[in-house]
């Protein structure tokens, strides 16, 4: 068994498109409109396109709000991503406008960042342990 798909809700798909994509360097694998204004619209890894996909997905459901609110109030990341080098990582994404709730922190054998997805999430960025 292994992880096919993920998701993080987003306020607005075609704003968390470009963020995912023009920021943090994801590439789009599907984008089929839902209904009238939603899609299923997810972003994969450009070195595993095959691989896990995550969903941009529409943030409507009433309990959504509460629960991102909440988790933002604490200061805690609703995702993970993996990257090669954290304080790398988070100098060019700082360079491009991205705001940081956590600067990196050395946590022993991992390094970590918190940044806001400016979609309703905060998104931590960390090493993988050696």
């Amino acid at each position: 068994m292994k992880i096919h798909l993920t998701s993080v809700f987003v306020d607005d798909q075609a704003k968390a498109e470009r963020f995912y994509t023009e920021i943090l360097g994801f590439v789009k694998k599907h984008d089929v409109p839902l209904g009238e204004t939603d899609r299923w619209l997810t972003v994969v890894s450009p070195d595993e396109r095959g691989g896990t996909e995550l969903l941009l997905e529409p943030a409507g459901h009433p309990a959504v709000k509460p629960y991102r609110d909440a988790l933002v109030q604490d200061g805690i990341p609703l995702a993970q991503f993996a990257v090669d080098d954290v304080r790398a990582e988070y100098e060019r994404l700082s360079a491009l406008g991205v705001r940081f709730t956590q600067e990196p922190l050395d946590m022993g054998p991992v390094t970590t960042a918190v940044l806001d997805d400016t979609c309703g999430n905060l998104i931590q960025i960390a090493t993988e342990p050696q």
